[in-house]
């Protein structure tokens, strides 16, 4: 768990982050959204001590941060940021073996974790490990920055628009396999982003800043449905707002008893996806499924709409 309580920090006497408390909870995804210079990155550069704090605390698990020597603070925290930072006189191995190195891990410990995550990450270990940065794609560079992050197995780690550079089609992989990779390790993750969409596919809870403050703090649909300032509604996107809603609304909330005929759609998928499957195959219905692929019932196109009408 991370404690951020009544943090601050100044610049020449001016807060750019201003009196921010909030407690994010173990295992789950935070994303810190809001304009350019509203403070996101200085928040979560204050977690693990790129930046000082001017006043308050942070605690992770209870621990003040401030108590652990920096370096060590550090090597425990992951930190992946837009570009991916690769050492480019390194191999991606190499790479990915920089934190267990410096905690000194044994070299067998060692291979076998970047082994596995080359393996989690979809990189073939034996073709990736011996090869240099400007040898990969940028989407295969910002997994093996996200693996690096990962590799001396920190209960948290921190992002800072991550996928920034990524292409749609690229990001949209990589946002995909963050989520896999999260649930996997079970990992704390702290993410910046400036891309509402992103915010809403990724995040258990979202903190939009405005001007150094967190002015609001809660899971997706609470801002969806009840923005708490004029910034937050702007933010979201009025226009938006319903299809915000079933993107983040799974499709076994909407099931319903009955049958339906065709392709079917699994209960974890998105509402949004329902509805652009019911469009595109021109049917009123379609069946839904469990995980196990047990049938649950059916989603109606006439359900899917009402339940993207506008919040009242």
């Amino acid at each position: 768990m991370i404690e951020i309580d009544a943090i601050t920090k100044r610049y020449d006497g001016i807060a750019v982050v201003d009196n921010v408390s909030m407690v994010i909870e173990p295992r789950t995804v935070t994303v810190v959204v809001g304009t350019s210079g509203s403070g996101k990155t200085t928040l979560i550069r204050m977690i693990n001590r790129l930046v000082e704090a001017t006043e308050g605390a942070i605690r992770l698990d209870g621990e003040d941060n401030r108590s652990i020597p920096g370096y060590e603070l550090r090597r425990r925290i992951g930190y992946a940021i837009q570009g991916h930072g690769l050492f480019p006189h390194r191999t991606v191995a190499q790479n990915i073996a920089t934190v267990p190195g410096l905690l000194g891990w044994t070299k067998a410990r060692t291979d076998a974790k970047v082994e596995e995550l080359l393996t989690l990450f979809q990189l073939e270990p034996r073709t990736f490990g011996p090869r240099y940065p400007h040898e990969l794609s940028g989407g295969q560079q910002q997994r093996v920055g996200v693996a690096r992050a990962l590799a001396a197995e920190p209960n948290v780690l921190l992002m800072d628009e991550p996928f920034g550079a990524l292409d749609p089609i690229i990001r949209a992989k990589a946002q995909e396999d963050l989520l896999a990779i999260q649930k996997h390790f079970a990992t704390t993750i702290v993410l910046v982003t400036h891309d509402m969409n992103e915010a809403f596919l990724l995040a258990d809870k979202i903190a939009v800043m405005d001007k150094g403050r967190v002015v609001q703090y809660g899971p997706p649909a609470e801002l969806v449905r009840a923005p708490a300032t004029p910034f937050v509604e702007t933010l979201i996107g009025d226009a938006e707002r319903p299809f915000r809603l079933l993107s983040i609304a799974k499709a076994g909330a909407a099931a319903e008893p009955g049958e339906a005929e065709g392709e079917p759609i699994r209960e974890d998928r998105s509402q949004q996806e329902a509805l652009a499957d019911l469009i595109w195959s021109g049917r009123d219905a379609l069946p839904v499924i469990s995980r196990s692929g047990a049938p649950m019932g059916r989603v109606t196109l006439d359900a899917i709409l009402k339940r993207a009408a506008r919040p009242r």
